[in-house]
């Protein structure tokens, strides 16, 4: 598949790169009607981002009531565990903004890592209303992407065998990585009308400059959206040390 052309959207600093993500997909949620559907990444770059989200003005400004929160990946911990993604976004964002309970779709800590993944490949299903993507349907109206020192993305991990996985729409990860991940596959990823990669600081350089380049072995450069593209980096994470 052919590379998505991306569209670099560069902020001053840290704080100002938060509050441009923020607005952005406060402008999408708004201008889009009906339901709208978010899938969330973890990890201390976004943490700044939903904080703004639940506070003023965008928490008064988010249609809350219309849109669903899934997640890209979990480590297979409790929600109460200080490493789980959805603890971090119930405490940082979710608690303190009025969204229905039945609009939160987290990645349960329940059976075993297969388990795990195999019930959140159903209710991803159930949300999409069938078992098939159709790129002209897009599952998802957002998805917010990190990347990692190694260009990992969501659980995503370089040189493991989920980086072929193609079709279940979610996989659990047992290697690379001290604990079980549980994480959507590179399909449902890309079916998303808007993705974006956040990315702060110098030592983001590098790497960025490595996936934005292609190159194959780097699991964030493989991600070929059915929409647009965008990175939205800080100065530092464009220009380098």
């Amino acid at each position: 598949m052919a590379a998505t052309q991306a569209r670099i959207d560069v902020s001053p600093d840290p704080e100002r790169l938060a509050h441009r993500v923020a607005q952005w997909i406060t402008d999408l949620a708004c201008a889009t009607p009906g339901r709208f559907s978010v899938a969330l990444s973890g990890g201390s770059t976004p943490k700044r981002l939903y904080q703004l989200l639940a506070s003023a003005p965008y928490r008064n400004a988010v249609p809350w009531e219309r849109i669903h929160w899934f997640w890209g990946d979990e480590r297979f911990v409790a929600w109460d565990h200080p490493d789980s993604n959805y603890g971090m976004t119930r405490d940082t964002m979710l608690a303190h903004v009025p969204v229905p309970h039945d609009n939160i779709h987290g990645i349960a800590f329940a059976g075993t890592p297969p388990d795990a993944a195999l019930a959140y490949e159903r209710e991803l299903k159930i949300y999409y209303g069938a078992d098939t993507l159709d790129p002209g349907l897009p599952l998802f109206d957002v998805v917010l992407l990190g990347m990692g020192p190694d260009g990992h993305t969501a659980s995503l991990i370089p040189g493991e065998p989920v980086l072929e996985e193609r079709r279940r729409w979610v996989a659990d990860v047992t290697h690379g990585r001290p604990e079980p991940r549980i994480t959507l596959t590179y399909p449902p990823l890309e079916s998303s009308r808007s993705t974006a990669f956040v990315a702060a600081g110098a030592d983001k350089h590098a790497m960025m400059t490595r996936v934005l380049a292609g190159e194959w072995e780097l699991p964030a450069a493989r991600v070929r959206p059915v929409g647009e593209l965008v990175w939205f980096v800080d100065k530092a994470a464009q220009s380098g040390p």
